[in-house]
């Protein structure tokens, strides 16, 4: 009941996506964001954009080698609403001493692809013309940071929860090579079933406001937008949670509102674009190349995300990999908000 309480308190001042909780008070960790511009960026398409621009923040400091290489990076990659700051909101698991140690590894927390302040319709200016993209684009520009500005050769590791679970699976499937480890939490090897549904209704709700103008808006489209958000937080906590958390009916359906109305900050390009990135990923029949050594990590409770149909079916298609998973009031959002529950499965899995 403590953690509903937490969160409770903490509704109104939050913007719930579809991913992980953004919160001003989330976590001490200190991070300042940096930037990287990669020059002539290919996407899988074959577009090709000027300037990439991709921005990051990193935890820890750098080890390197007799050659001067870093050796102890780990690439953390945010959930789909997030950013570079996202990490601190694994609170209780990251830092000096814990399992993902700050001591022991140099964390790099880049801002994906298509997220603000990275290369987005938004941010590029590109609006409706900015290049559909999939993961393996949003994996190949933190690679080009990684490997042209970090000048790193390998990586200790891979992180992420939720959009990043997902990154994290590709990362070691494009670079099968290029870490030690991976840590893919709440996620799944591929986007179908149910979770097409919600965040392809969740894109027809922002296309259909005649505001949107096929993404040509001066103006953002608010009610498609507001509406959106409304219809895809009924699926990030566990029943018990809705019940325990709004009392009547009107303070649910006045809960919904307020979290609609935190979709004013985000851009409708920039979601749907992001929705069809998700839409497009499918990991299926090359899982069997992965070489690092992985620890699946999923909520029992998790909606979008279950063990049965994702997490696990997940684990069985890489060699060798371990999974651990624990039952969460907060459904998918306690692969953030209750990832201590994993401490110990974590640093037993990296000793």
């Amino acid at each position: 009941m403590r953690s509903l309480k937490r969160i409770g308190v903490c509704l109104t001042s939050l913007v719930l996506i579809s991913g992980l909780l953004i919160s001003t008070a989330a976590g001490e960790l200190a991070l300042k964001p940096e930037y990287f511009t990669a020059k002539d960026f290919k996407f899988k398409s074959g577009e090709i954009l000027a300037e990439m621009k991709v921005e990051y923040a990193t935890l820890g400091a750098p080890r390197r080698d007799a050659s001067g290489a870093i050796t102890n990076a780990v690439i953390f990659c945010h959930g789909y609403s997030g950013d570079y700051s996202q990490i601190k909101l694994l609170t209780g698991a990251v830092g000096p001493g814990l399992p993902f140690d700050t001591d022991k590894y140099f964390f790099i927390c880049p801002s994906a692809l298509g997220s603000p302040g990275s290369s987005s319709p938004s941010v590029s200016g590109l609006g409706p013309k900015f290049p559909k993209y999939g993961l393996a684009d949003m994996i190949e520009a933190q690679y080009r940071l990684v490997s042209e500005h970090f000048k790193i050769k390998h990586l200790a590791g891979v992180a992420g929860a939720s959009m990043g679970g997902m990154q994290t699976l590709q990362w070691i499937t494009d670079y099968p090579e290029f870490m030690d480890w991976a840590i893919p939490i709440a996620s799944s090897h591929e986007f179908k079933g149910r979770n097409v549904g919600v965040f392809g209704l969740m894109s027809h709700v922002i296309r259909n406001d005649p505001a949107y103008l096929d993404g040509a808006y001066k103006e953002q489209p608010k009610k498609g937008l507001e509406h959106a958000f409304m219809g895809v937080y009924l699926w990030y906590f566990t029943p018990t949670f809705y019940k325990a958390k709004y009392k009547t009916n009107q303070e649910l359906l006045d809960g919904l509102k307020n979290i609609g109305l935190g979709s004013a900050k985000m851009d409708a390009n920039d979601i749907v674009w992001r929705n069809d990135a998700m839409l497009s990923y499918n990991l299926t029949g090359r899982l069997d190349q992965v070489k690092a050594r992985t620890l699946i990590i999923g909520v029992n409770t998790d909606e979008l995300f279950p063990p049965d149909a994702e997490f696990g079916v997940t684990a069985k298609l890489i060699p060798g990999a371990k999974v651990f998973a624990y039952d969460s009031v907060l459904g998918h959002m306690g692969c953030a908000l209750e990832i201590k529950k994993a401490n110990q499965a974590i640093a037993d899995f990296l000793k």
